[in-house]
């Protein structure tokens, strides 16, 4: 990897009480890509982003962004970033231009109208400039504090849950936004409930559970890597044993041996190659079918496995 825009290392949070948040994660973020982290709740995600922004002090471990280390820069550091919190969180009595002006000016930068204005009509919220904030439906709200995030115009943008509460439309809306920011060179790093959201968004995909990294790879790499195919042939004439020309195969007979399903595949990506191998052999043994019902693993069902499992993945 070139040189990460946030390396981290060694970092844990052990809170007053006992309570292990993060316990020693490791995890560099490239430039320019979507990194999708994925936990149940009290997985540790929301407090690794506090320790990155600066909002809680890490027990241990070292960060460093943009080659600089936080705790020392953290000036220097803040500045190039902007966070999404999971909690709707402004004055609502204060118009929509206002509230975004305002945070640009928190990071010191200059007044810029003309960016303001482009950062308002990016998230379609040009025509609601002058409105109160109280006035606005939840999905507008959250696409505020997006605006406000980017009022500054930082390299790193962290977004906690940045479509929870929206309606599906919205949040479909909300993605193509976010992949034009990274198109525009922003780097992202998003925490979600939503494995579709991952699964469509994200370059990188790591799954954190009781504060330990289960697993950080390419997306394309966990599914070819951990994916897995189940394949349900439905037997014109049911089989009362497996013939041993299917030895070899991982499969077994179902529904009084009408049903022949292979499960295969995991950790080697090689489920759809060998399922295809399967009906060219029951073609060979003249054993016919009537119907072939083929399904791949979502990016969901790696995630549920890893968690239940607990352990981290090679």
């Amino acid at each position: 990897m070139d040189d990460p825009i946030l390396d981290i290392s060694g970092l844990s949070k052990t809170y007053k009480g006992g309570t292990v948040a993060l316990a020693g994660v490791d995890l560099r973020i490239r430039k320019g890509e979507i990194f999708a982290l994925l936990g149940p709740n009290g997985a540790g995600k929301t407090t690794l982003i506090g320790a990155v922004c600066g909002l809680l002090r890490p027990s241990g471990g070292t960060i460093e962004a943009f080659g600089l280390d936080v705790q020392r820069h953290w000036r220097q550091v803040r500045r190039r970033i902007g966070l999404v919190p999971q909690e709707l969180a402004f004055d609502m009595f204060a118009r929509v231009d206002h509230s975004v002006e305002y945070s640009r000016g928190m990071f010191g930068c200059p007044p810029s109208p003309a960016r303001i204005e482009e950062v308002l009509r990016s998230l379609s919220l040009w025509d609601k400039r002058t409105a109160k904030i109280r006035e606005l439906s939840g999905g507008m709200k959250r696409r505020v504090m997006i605006a406000k995030a980017l009022s500054h115009d930082p390299e790193l943008l962290f977004l906690d849950e940045p479509t929870a509460g929206v309606d599906v439309e919205l949040r479909r809306d909300m993605w193509r936004q976010i992949g034009a920011l990274r198109d525009a060179g922003t780097t992202i790093i998003l925490t979600t409930h939503y494995i579709e959201e991952a699964q469509e968004m994200a370059d990188r995909v790591g799954v954190i559970d009781k504060g330990k990294l289960l697993l950080v790879d390419d997306k394309a790499a966990i599914m070819a890597k951990l994916g897995s195919t189940e394949a349900r042939i439905l037997l014109t004439e049911p089989l009362a044993a497996l013939p041993t020309a299917l030895d070899g195969y991982p499969v077994s007979l179902e529904n009084e041996g009408r049903t022949l399903v292979y499960r295969g595949g995991d950790g080697t990506g090689k489920g759809k190659r060998e399922a295809a191998e399967l009906i060219k052999t029951l073609v060979a043994q003249g054993i016919a079918f009537d119907e072939i019902d083929t399904r791949e693993s979502s990016l969901e069902d790696i995630f549920v496995d890893l968690v239940e499992r607990g352990e981290v993945a090679a």
